[in-house]
């Protein structure tokens, strides 16, 4: 009895949708930031710089984060989805970074465990 079910995960995880790569360029839902994203360290792992800022967030307080790291080294934890730290102007927190379709990236960080924040980020193509 027990082979079925293996045999039905097993198939629960081909089932995976196959994404297009998560390297690129992307935007953050406010329109205000944008992010190379690309493979790292082992080739599993996922990075992403901060780029661009722009719509305002281009000032002082935030332009000494531009050409930093922001995803640094998240690992595969699944099929379209990364765990590792999130640097998001001077504060780190643990993260989730999730791709739900080719074009869109769910990015959930949260500090301590208990404070968190999702945030969108949008395949950028100019």
């Amino acid at each position: 009895m027990r082979k079925p079910v293996f045999v039905l995960g097993a198939l629960a995880l081909l089932a995976q949708p196959v994404m297009a790569s998560p390297v690129g360029t992307w935007e953050i839902e406010m329109r205000d930031s944008r992010y190379k994203v690309e493979m790292c360290g082992d080739g599993t792992q996922l990075c992403g710089t901060l780029i661009w800022l722009g719509n305002g967030a281009d000032n002082a307080e935030n332009l000494p984060y531009l050409n930093t790291m922001m995803i640094d080294h998240a690992r595969p934890v699944q099929p379209n989805q990364w765990k590792g730290d999130l640097h998001i102007y001077g504060q780190t927190a643990g993260g989730t970074i999730t791709q739900v379709s080719e074009d869109q990236i769910t990015l959930k960080g949260c500090v301590l465990g208990i404070i968190c924040k999702t945030y969108q980020m949008y395949r950028f193509v100019e």
